[in-house]
């Protein structure tokens, strides 16, 4: 993933050469008379190095700043470290996960770093949650520093100049440029061996997605951006990509997802949550709930 400092001291050497193991992003706390709150992080990972060290990572973005923020980044990270936790001669040991925040606009009141303070009766503690300003970060830094999933986000640096490109080809076609440059740079990398074919189809489509998303009254900047990213292509292309590796039996990533769904049933069922909440929150055949309940004694 490159130098990423921004957001942790360890320096990924490549996006081939660390494993990457998605998390559930669904968590459920259980709450008073029974009742469950589903909540959602954007997202939740952990990356094994090439020297075999695990560390998990927790990340939100967020367009804009408000007080709510750290409240939800504790409540996640709570969960995250509970689903990992583990009890040895009566002591639970949770480990937290690396968190930040990547703010994809920001102001003068905007926070350069947050901390969350713990007052436990044993003490207190506290950890610093990074805040990365995505508007901060040129294209050469981006590359430089391989931080690629910037890259659907770079265009809210230039939200402010949409009416002018809008209205102006001269200054349309520089922007155009511009992305003709980030597809080709994205080229390279793939062709280098540096990043998967399917990697940088899927920044593409993300990048189209977002603009979307803000360009939506800018029709002109929509579409020409969106030209040069090649977005219908692309999106088809990365679909075709993902289809072949599971035609091919890469089916690991999909096993581990099942794995993960089936742990978190189990906590469920632990929990006495009833069999239908857990097939409601989880998806799992009926049949197999009760058969990972059983094999729990709790059937």
């Amino acid at each position: 993933m490159g130098e990423n400092s921004a957001i942790t001291s360890k320096n990924y050497l490549s996006l081939c050469k660390e494993k990457i193991i998605f998390g559930v992003n669904e968590h459920f706390l259980s709450q008073e008379e029974d009742n469950v709150k589903k909540i959602i992080t954007d997202s939740s990972f952990v990356i094994i190095s090439s020297d075999g060290i695990q560390k998990r990572y927790h990340i939100e973005c967020q367009s804009t700043a408000d007080n709510s923020m750290l409240v939800r980044i504790f409540e996640y990270d709570a969960q995250i470290a509970l689903d990992s936790g583990n009890i040895v001669d009566n002591v639970l040991t949770v480990t937290f996960p690396n968190s930040a925040v990547i703010f994809l606009r920001h102001s003068g009141k905007t926070p350069n770093e947050m901390r969350i303070r713990m007052i436990t009766p044993g003490g207190s503690t506290e950890y610093f949650v990074p805040v990365v300003k995505v508007q901060k970060y040129n294209l050469e830094e981006i590359f430089s520093k391989r931080l690629l999933f910037f890259i659907p986000f770079y265009i809210f640096s230039h939200e402010k100049q949409f009416p002018e490109y809008e209205s102006n080809e001269v200054k349309l076609q520089k922007l155009c440029e511009e992305y003709s440059n980030i597809r080709l740079k994205l080229d390279d990398l793939q062709k280098s061996g540096e990043v998967s074919e399917f990697t940088k189809s899927a920044v593409c489509t993300m990048t189209n997605h977002v603009l979307a998303l803000i360009a939506q009254n800018y029709h002109r900047v929509e579409k020409g951006v969106k030209d040069v990213m090649r977005g219908k292509i692309i999106e088809y292309e990365a679909k075709t990509i993902r289809n072949k590796a599971i035609a091919e039996g890469r089916a690991e990533g999909i096993a581990e997802m099942k794995a993960q769904i089936e742990e978190r049933a189990k906590d469920m069922l632990r929990d006495k949550m009833t069999l239908p909440l857990v097939e409601k929150y989880t998806h799992l055949p009926m049949p197999r709930i009760e058969e990972l309940a059983r094999g729990l004694g709790l059937l």
